[in-house]
């Protein structure tokens, strides 16, 4: 009692019951993690735990191990990805979703990549693009989209024929999702065209150039452009009209778009019925003045090369003959790119028979 005396009324004893509190710093939705060298093999062994909550619980804390370099060497050596691809097909849509981040973490490295070629994932990976779940349909693009970035990744998916699908999706999908298509769909194009062309990507591809975000808009021009190298595909944007909405992208707000935009007809109009689909639809007056009035050297660099293909016509060589005082200064000025793309359009301009 005389001890109780000495405290200050806001102190309490200790007693005897145990709290209900988890301790601090402690989150229940991830697993615990085993120390040293026996972390990755007891995560891989939760992944085919039959309890739910395991594998939810070893999946978060994956997506959180593997952002280390080092722990994805040490994840393929013990048979994950053998264990994620299972798990691809679980009937719980946050353990797709959660397995599909794993595999999208684990294709930012090169031995990712080719784990997930090994494994052949690539199919696996696109059965997810029709999950009711949007975060999985999110993520199996995000790993699409990672995986295409080495020519062995976009052979693969060009393999596994998935490229009518990606065009399919393109026409019903978010926005974030589309951007990830047009990306996957540009480096797959750099391997083969014949697929995008037979699934009439063009025509899609062409109806995106008039979205209301400009990141859309850019890449779906950057896609015509890589999808018109061959003949067929230039034939292909004649028809369908994409010309006279790329022209009108040249005066676009971004940057961005009015570079892809000049790419792409600088590809259509390698013609003779590009060229003059481009002359009538005014693209010679447009590049003219995106030539005198934009600064961006990636913007200058594709109008340049456009203008050289419309200067090859004869009607358009003798509207253009204003523009050599122009590109005399650009070539004397610009680095040595712009001085060799310059110098060409000026010799093709001023040729006469």
């Amino acid at each position: 009692n005389e001890y109780k005396s000495y405290l200050s009324p806001d102190i309490k004893m200790a007693t005897t019951r145990i709290t209900t509190a988890l301790p601090p710093n402690i989150d229940i939705t991830k697993a615990e993690l085993a120390y040293g060298n026996g972390m990755l093999p007891k995560l891989n062994r939760q992944l085919g735990a039959p309890e739910l909550i395991t594998r939810q619980r070893a999946l978060n804390a994956l997506c959180d191990v593997l952002h280390n370099p080092e722990h994805v060497s040490a994840a393929l050596e013990v048979g994950a990805v053998a264990s994620l691809k299972s798990l691809l097909q679980d009937a719980d849509g946050t353990v797709r979703w959660k397995a599909t981040e794993v595999i999208y973490i684990i294709s930012n490295h090169a031995i990712g990549r080719a784990a997930i070629l090994e494994y052949k994932l690539i199919t696996p990976i696109s059965v997810l693009f029709d999950d009711e779940h949007l975060d999985a349909r999110l993520m199996s693009h995000r790993a699409m989209e990672s995986v295409s970035h080495t020519v062995q990744g976009a052979g693969g998916i060009v393999d596994a024929t998935l490229i009518a699908k990606l065009v399919e999706k393109l026409q019903m999908e978010t926005d974030d999702i589309k951007e990830l298509v047009l990306d996957t769909l540009h480096y797959c194009m750099k391997v083969n065209t014949s697929q995008a062309l037979n699934a009439s990507a063009i025509e899609v591809f062409t109806s995106l150039l008039g979205h209301k975000m400009w990141e859309i808009r850019s890449k779906a021009a950057r896609d015509i452009m890589d999808i018109t190298f061959p003949l067929k595909g230039k034939q292909e944007a004649v028809r369908v009209g994409c010309i006279p909405i790329l022209v009108n992208l040249l005066a676009d707000e971004v940057f961005h778009v009015r570079a892809q935009a000049a790419g792409a007809l600088m590809s259509i109009a390698i013609t003779t019925e590009g060229k003059k689909e481009s002359i009538k639809s005014g693209a010679v007056r447009s590049l003219m003045n995106l030539l005198q009035s934009d600064e961006h050297s990636e913007v200058r660099l594709n109008a340049i090369k456009a203008i050289t293909m419309l200067a090859e016509d004869p009607s358009g060589r003798i509207e253009l003959g204003q523009m050599v005082p122009l590109l005399e200064g650009i070539k004397n000025t610009g680095g040595p790119m712009m001085h060799k793309v310059a110098s060409t359009a000026i010799k093709v301009i001023t040729w006469r028979p």
